[in-house]
């Protein structure tokens, strides 16, 4: 058994695994991914299910647009302790070694701040709309290179949705789509056209919720062919699709929730 305050990635381990994926990681449609079940040890992981912040905890940064409905989480200080110690094997030296062999992205950079990352957690509803990830970290000054996303959830349904969708990169079809399931790791590139996202809303039941872990890596530049300007987020609609946000949403960011209830009413009648 795997005591959790001990647990600690393995070379040994995870060479042999970067050595297997590769080939398939590079050749993955429709931008370079790869998807491992099984990652951890599982008891490694109750201790993290177990302390997970519940949703309606005060903790958490909430996400309420047209674009998404969620939740995160990047401050470890308001984690629990196997949370934490997880999370720092994945920013330590061993997985990132094991990261860099399995894409030949050389001098990748961890991200201590957990910007955008950190805990995930969407709730019946919830949504996240298909997207490119922003593509330079403003605080580190670096190239967004790689994200990876573990999964906390057991006993997942497909019929309660929340696959994250890979799309090909002039949004015309999704190639691919990846259930949430418990222990499950993927990771994949992050260029703009590596169009990704989970965006109908959850079925699951209202105690429910797809939770999940997500790491980012950096690079200082990145090669030429994928190099942009800056951006934030690029959110892109599907074949039809429309986004219309709410009065209420798209006021409440700016005015005092009273002027903004007010409006939404008087805009109803």
């Amino acid at each position: 058994m795997h005591d959790v305050q001990q647990f600690a990635f393995r070379r040994e381990d995870l060479f042999q695994r970067a050595d297997s994926l590769r080939a398939q990681y590079l050749a993955a449609e429709p931008f370079p991914h790869v998807v491992i079940d099984d990652f951890l040890p599982a008891e490694v992981l109750e201790p993290i299910l177990e302390e997970f912040p519940e949703p309606q905890g005060g903790h958490w940064q909430q996400f309420d647009s047209a674009r998404e409905v969620k939740l995160a989480l990047a401050d470890t200080e308001l984690m629990g302790p196997a949370t934490r110690q997880l999370l720092a094997e994945f920013n330590g030296q061993v997985f990132v070694d094991f990261v860099e062999r399995l894409t030949g992205i050389d001098g990748l950079i961890p991200d201590p701040h957990f910007d955008g990352g950190g805990l995930h957690q969407t709730r019946a509803g919830g949504y996240l709309k298909m997207h490119a990830d922003f593509n330079k970290t403003k605080r580190l000054n670096l190239d967004r290179r790689l994200n990876g996303i573990l999964y906390l959830n057991k006993d997942w349904q497909d019929s309660w949705g929340g696959q994250l969708e890979l799309w090909d990169r002039e949004m015309t079809h999704c190639v691919r789509r990846v259930a949430p399931v418990f222990n499950r790791f993927l990771l994949f590139c992050t260029t703009d056209d590596a169009n990704h996202g989970l965006p109908d809303p959850l079925a699951c039941p209202p105690e429910r919720a797809r939770r999940s872990m997500a790491l980012y890596y950096y690079t200082n530049g990145r090669p030429d062919q994928e190099a942009t300007d800056d951006h934030t987020t690029l959110f892109r609609q599907r074949p039809g699709e429309q986004w219309r946000g709410s009065l209420r949403q798209s006021l409440k960011r700016w005015v005092p929730p009273a002027v903004a209830d007010l409006a939404a009413r008087r805009r109803k009648r």
